[in-house]
């Protein structure tokens, strides 16, 4: 992959930058120049930047059939129409492409935002209204109680995704948003606190909220089946250099007080594992024999002691490296497994060493490995035809 890095979510005020544009295979989108970002920032990480407003006419995500970015940022969350050839089904169609997405809305998210977000199983909620939360609202708060405190137990417990426990609060200002709960590759990243509701704030109450309490999210993800990932956010301002060096408490009296919000550290946390710079697992190699032998033979015999070796390795900072955990599994499978058994690690190797079962058949060694924040794993290996239990 051309990109295995990528930057720090710093977002700074734009006032006249219509575009920037540098070959590559990032694409970010702002609308009407509020949001851009760090482009020096990108680039020191080895990210080449395509950088433009979302009602650009000439708006095209592939050329000649192939795909001209790999990631894609949509900090556009009023844009009404999105320009040249892009809509709905060219976002959806990139993800089940292998594209990953990074969405921003706001409490003026127009149709669009919402319509690809219902593609993933994700429903944000209506224009003009946001998430609203009468205990946990920060003091620098305006009287609608929208400056909402979001606490770190909130956070999905995921290292991978958003890094590691922290206790500073996170500053949320934006659309509330729920899950499918039928669909079992969404993530719930960071709900709101029970007594958060999701609504228009300058209307009464007269109709039940789209989300009441910890339903109500305020970041939300998706791992595709073919490992796309795309992250969706309430608040566009959660990406702010406003919010990221805003101090933080809560307007009750003795709230302690943070001098500096979490919101850097869980942006630049979400934007390196939605990109793939985190929990990407690949299998380099794979091999089983006879115990006592090094190559697989032209036929096993029932209730030999076979070996299976398999080497997993996962992408840090850009370089693979041998993969450590305790809970790999491999089946030894016909139509159903006839053998489960855990895999002793070391160096990234894992292995296990087992009797085949009684019954003569066609079988596969099997990997099936499903972690929150991983990479979907998965890896069988054919004992075919010729090659079958006698």
């Amino acid at each position: 992959m051309a990109i295995t890095t990528w930057l720090n979510l710093s977002t700074k005020h734009c006032d006249d930058v219509v575009e920037i544009k540098v070959t590559g295979k990032l694409l970010a989108f702002s609308f009407i120049y509020k949001y851009c970002i760090s482009v020096p920032t990108a680039c020191d990480r080895g990210f080449d930047l395509s950088f433009k407003t979302a009602d650009d006419p000439n708006l095209k995500l592939k050329s000649y059939g192939e795909y001209l970015f790999e990631h894609l940022i949509l900090f556009c969350p009023s844009v009404e129409d999105f320009g040249g050839d892009l809509d709905t089904d060219a976002l959806t169609d990139f993800i089940d492409g292998g594209g990953n997405v990074l969405i921003a809305g706001s409490s003026s998210i127009g149709e669009p935002i919402r319509e690809v977000a219902s593609e993933c199983g994700i429903e944000y909620d209506e224009e003009e209204t946001a998430v609203i939360d009468h205990l946990n609202y920060d003091v620098k708060d305006e009287g609608y109680h929208t400056l909402v405190v979001a606490d770190p137990e909130n956070l999905i417990t995921s290292d991978i995704m958003v890094g590691k426990k922290r206790d500073t609060p996170v500053l949320f200002k934006g659309v509330g948003m729920t899950a499918d709960t039928d669909n079992p590759l969404v993530l719930d990243v960071l709900h709101a606190s029970s007594s958060a509701y999701s609504y228009n704030p300058t209307e009464e109450i007269t109709e039940y909220p789209l989300a009441v309490g910890k339903n109500t999210l305020l970041l939300a993800a998706l791992q595709a089946r073919n490992n796309a990932r795309v992250v969706f956010s309430g608040s566009v301002d959660l990406f702010s250099d406003a919010f990221f060096q805003s101090s933080v408490q809560k307007a009750a009296a003795g709230s302690k007080k943070f001098e500096k919000s979490g919101n850097q550290a869980l942006s630049l946390a979400l934007s390196r594992w939605v990109f793939k710079e985190e929990g990407v697992l690949r299998v380099s190699r794979v091999s089983h024999h006879k115990a006592g032998e090094t190559t697989p033979p032209r036929a096993y015999t029932i209730e030999d002691e076979v070996v299976y070796n398999i080497w997993i390795d996962i992408l840090v900072d850009g370089k693979w490296t041998p993969f450590a955990a305790k809970d790999i599994q491999m089946e030894f499978v016909r139509i159903d497994p006839f053998v489960r058994t855990t895999l002793a690690g070391s160096g990234g190797k894992f292995s296990a060493k087992f009797k085949l079962p009684d019954v003569y058949g066609v079988y596969q060694f099997k990997v099936d490995y499903r972690r929150i924040g991983y990479v979907h794993l998965y890896s069988t290996t054919q004992v075919g035809q010729e090659i079958h239990i006698l």
